[in-house]
């Protein structure tokens, strides 16, 4: 007999989905966003640590310390101390939002359509989504670089061609990037945790490398570049709200993740020994190689890719290449294409599929560095550096995200107390509206207040911390929002059987 409904099945505190009718034929459905099944939710903790192992080993973080002690007006142990406290501060919305995606087995925009609607969820989609690609085309910058360096050693010709050669190790990088993904999970899975060992291989190499030419002792007591006598704290909750921020997109799109953890159990303990400890360790060997750089190449490189390459030896250059490559690549494929790939799905399921969404992720961020690949190639000259969008238009995009991550804890923790009704994420007219106007409300208010303070001046400390403004505002303007209706069912979900 054929099935009419769908049905909800508990498996464990798991909850697996065998879809009717009215939720395969759905609009708002198809295969690449559905709920995993359980037999696919085969992730333990030991690859959501070396997920983090290998998307924290990267370039930005390398240069972390040096933007705290540069920009923040932090000393070096300040700084240290701040990103290892953002760290561990950012494990609160990163392992509360994976919750939904472990237990109901589905990706971020599926969780959004409970606090924004079904439709209402591809506004905040679209932002974590163009924010993705952005970080995927500089990350491809940084990868495409060492791919140049790599094959420059290699081929004398390949050296000869400059930043054209630069131009053409991004492009296949490009394309390396979008191929692990279109394998799928599991070849992210794998690459992660082949990549974590590899990766901290090449941290322990660097770091011996530079000690003998340097003391720690002294870097420790070099002082913090601010203003004598003004006091530590603003400039340690400034340099705090921007290292929160670093891993804001990923505390929003976490569920597309621990979809395929086997338990809650699993994602906590994986996250928990993946994140703090890793950046901690990595944002010290930037600073250590950093201020070391000026004794080992004879001046000061924050650039690893950059240093590494002028070292005097074609062999130890071409095997740090390729770590950096494949560092690169686990970061990038992991962070910065799933999350863009599930969200244009959102848009239309039926007529975005994974292979689609894939290559307009790679075509925005291929676009939005275009600029960039421009001048490395010598057909235009600009004074616009990356630097300038890194540090101004990127990280203070990503401060608009905070209010998202409040909104969604609120909404799944207290508003549905952690139940969803999971055939209606798939379909119009159920029990969660085309647009849930309390989650736009939450959102605007601390968003408005956040523009406001860019452009005026005024509530500057809004800004200054907002992260931690915007995430607070925007949770406790959801409940009081969704408290107003909570007995409607717009707004009230349904147990699950």
């Amino acid at each position: 007999m054929q099935q009419t409904r769908s049905q909800v099945i508990n498996r464990d505190g798991l909850y697996e989905l065998d879809a009717g009718p009215e939720v395969l034929d759905s609009p708002r459905y198809n295969t690449d966003i559905a709920p995993t099944r359980t037999a696919e939710r085969t992730w333990r903790s030991l690859h959501i640590a070396a997920l983090w192992v290998g998307m924290a080993i990267c370039v930005p973080t390398y240069t972390l310390g040096g933007v705290l002690t540069a920009y923040f007006g932090l000393s070096v142990g300040e700084a240290l101390l701040t990103i290892l406290l953002a760290n561990v501060i950012v494990l609160i919305p990163l392992t509360l939002n994976a919750f939904p995606g472990t237990k109901y087995g589905i990706p971020f925009p599926v969780v959004l359509r409970s606090s924004f609607g079904i439709l209402g969820s591809n506004v905040p989609c679209l932002i974590r989504a163009v924010v993705a690609c952005g970080w995927f085309g500089i990350q491809t910058l940084f990868g495409g670089l060492a791919i140049s360096l790599l094959l420059g050693t290699l081929f004398e010709g390949w050296r000869a061609l400059g930043g054209l050669g630069e131009v053409l190790g991004f492009m296949i990088f490009w394309a390396l990037n979008l191929w692990v993904v279109l394998r799928g999970a599991e070849s992210i899975k794998w690459l992660e945790t082949l990549a974590a060992p590899l990766l901290l291989a090449v941290a322990i190499g660097l770091l011996a490398w530079a000690m003998p030419h340097m003391s720690v002792g002294e870097l420790l007591a070099q002082p913090a570049n601010r203003p004598e006598g003004d006091g530590v704290a603003p400039y340690f909750m400034a340099g705090l709200t921007a290292m929160v921020g670093f891993w804001a997109t990923l505390s929003l799109n976490i569920p597309d993740f621990s979809r395929y953890a086997r338990s809650q159990k699993d994602q906590i303990i994986g996250q928990v020994v993946g994140l703090p400890l890793t950046m901690f360790l990595f944002a010290s060997l930037g600073v250590v190689m950093t201020a070391a750089s000026a004794s080992l190449v004879g001046e000061t490189i924050s650039d690893p890719v950059t240093l590494i390459g002028r070292i005097d030896s074609p062999f130890w250059v071409g095997v740090a290449m390729v770590l950096i490559v494949i560092a690169t690549l686990s970061t990038n494929t992991a962070a910065n294409i799933v999350s863009p790939t599930n969200d244009f799905q959102n848009i239309a399921p039926k007529l975005i599929g994974r292979t689609k969404a894939v290559l307009l992720t790679g075509l925005i961020g291929l676009g939005l560095m275009s600029h960039e690949l421009l001048k490395k190639a010598g057909l235009i000259v600009s004074d616009v550096s990356l630097e300038s969008v890194y540090s101004n238009w990127l990280l203070g995009y990503s401060s608009l995200l905070g209010p998202i991550a409040g909104i969604m804890v609120v909404d799944y923790f207290l508003v549905r107390r952690q139940r969803l009704e999971l055939p209606d994420l798939y379909r119009d007219g159920g029990s969660y509206p085309a647009v849930n106007w309390a989650g736009f409300i939450a959102f605007g208010v601390p968003v408005t207040l956040t523009l406001i303070a860019l452009t005026t001046g005024w509530l500057s400390w809004f800004y200054s911390y907002g992260w931690f403004t915007g995430s607070l505002l925007g949770g406790a303007l959801y409940y009081a929002c969704s408290g107003l209706t909570r007995s409607t069912p717009a707004l009230a979900a349904k147990p699950v059987a």
